[in-house]
């Protein structure tokens, strides 16, 4: 006899009744919502969350996602403003965002300011004195602040009667005499020491007289800028040094020996001479008809690599250097060896700071990691790119571009030619 076939309800039934005895009994198991895959979006912001404010952090956005080996910066830019943004990395540094002048208090910087009512002269004019490093295109007739006209001259024609002379390479006069120009001494290589003649000293210290830090255009001035969106990503890190200093060396080649790096001056160089630099990059050059400088490419060059390695010739308080300024402006991110309050003068999560790792190899592998993500690696370049400077602000505002008014008020509020003789 034919059986007659179910209907659709009774199967129906039928099916749910299996599922029911099949699910309690475990043979069917469905993961809960915690444990479901986190999308790699979510995953980031969750990280920045769980991670520290604080902008000396060494860690980077670093998700345990596949290596993306990548060279075109700007398509990691983009990455990076789809994943994370500018107004979460302003809201993560926050407390820096002021205008760029919002300090931590640390007293590193000197502030550009006081009462103009301290001040005696309208008009100041400084001569610069004998040969100094300090550039020709500072000088300059300047408009400063509180209505000053600040004169800064190589020219003892132009300044005829100083008000002040300024000594970087040779140390003041013994002795000044009423009516006589102000003498000031410069120095701004590490462990500055006063002469002991000068009545302003200049240096690289907040607690001295007038501060100019290394940051600024006049320490590059005139030189290729060409910045390159492409990045190596076979050979990690520049290197150009061609003061071998022993201790230096040292240091630099218990790094490099774990990277893949090119050197172009005369310590450890690995490119096959020096100024190599427009053989590899030739779109560095600048004009044809004039034999180029090593330092006429310096930021050029350095702006292929991820990294630039940035070692002080000595490591002491606020004594900050091109070296890791010129890294700065050249669109890569430096690793640095130096002043151990360096945070209180670059911007926040821009560069890494070798000295807070426990071994070369926990800071090499840190570098290879950041090199293959994309995203955590544009974090580095996140300050410029959203406005979040911190304490950048004021390391510029005190470095040699605005040095001239800084110093003519000094010499203002002295009096000048007018101040006693001590």
């Amino acid at each position: 006899m034919q059986l007659k076939p179910l209907n659709t309800y009774t199967t129906t039934i039928m099916l749910f009744i299996t599922f029911i005895i099949l699910f309690f009994t475990g043979f069917l198991e469905f993961p809960s919502i915690s444990s479901s895959i986190i999308p790699q979006q979510q995953q980031r912001q969750q990280q920045q969350q769980q991670q520290s404010i604080n902008p000396s952090s060494k860690l980077p956005i670093i998700t345990e996602s596949k290596p993306e080996p990548f060279t075109n910066l700007l398509a990691a830019f983009k990455r990076w403003d789809s994943e994370v943004g500018c107004a979460q990395f302003r809201d993560k540094h926050k407390g820096l965002i002021n205008n760029g002048v919002k300090t931590n208090g640390s007293g590193s910087l000197q502030e550009f300011s006081g009462d103009c009512g301290e001040l005696k002269m309208e008009h100041v004019s400084v001569l610069v004195k004998g040969w100094t490093w300090i550039p020709d295109n500072l000088d300059n007739l300047y408009s400063c602040r509180c209505g000053i006209s600040c004169l800064w001259t190589k020219s003892s024609v132009l300044a005829d009667h100083p008000d002040a002379l300024l000594f970087e390479s040779s140390t003041p006069p013994l002795q000044r005499r009423n009516g006589d120009p102000l003498r000031v001494y410069m120095e701004l290589e590490a462990g500055r020491k006063r002469s002991g003649c000068e009545d302003i000293f200049i240096s690289y210290h907040a607690e001295d007289d007038v501060q100019s830090t290394y940051a600024g255009a006049l320490f590059h001035n005139g030189r290729n800028y060409h910045v390159s969106s492409y990045k190596n990503n076979d050979t990690l890190v520049y290197w150009s040094s061609s003061r071998c200093l022993p201790r230096r060396n040292q240091l630099a080649k218990s790094l490099l020996n774990l990277l893949p790096y090119h050197s172009f001056g005369k310590c450890l160089n690995n490119v096959g001479g020096l100024d190599m630099a427009l053989a590899f990059y030739p779109e560095c050059a600048n004009d044809p008809s004039v034999t180029p400088k090593w330092w006429d490419h310096l930021h050029c060059a350095m702006s292929h690599y991820k990294f630039v390695l940035a070692i002080e010739n000595t490591m002491t308080e606020s004594y900050v250097t091109e070296k890791l300024f010129y890294s700065l402006d050249s669109g890569a991110v430096p690793i640095y060896f130096g002043a151990p309050n360096v945070w209180d003068f670059v911007p926040p999560h821009s560069i890494i700071d070798g000295t807070k790792f426990g071994s070369m190899e926990e800071l090499a592998s840190f570098v290879k990691a950041l090199a293959d993500d994309p995203v955590a690696y544009a974090e580095y370049h996140a300050w410029r790119r959203c406005g979040v400077l911190g304490n950048y602000g004021k390391t510029r505002s005190v470095s040699l571009d605005t040095l001239p008014c800084r110093l003519c008020e000094a010499v203002s509020r002295k009096g000048g030619r007018n101040a006693k003789a001590r």
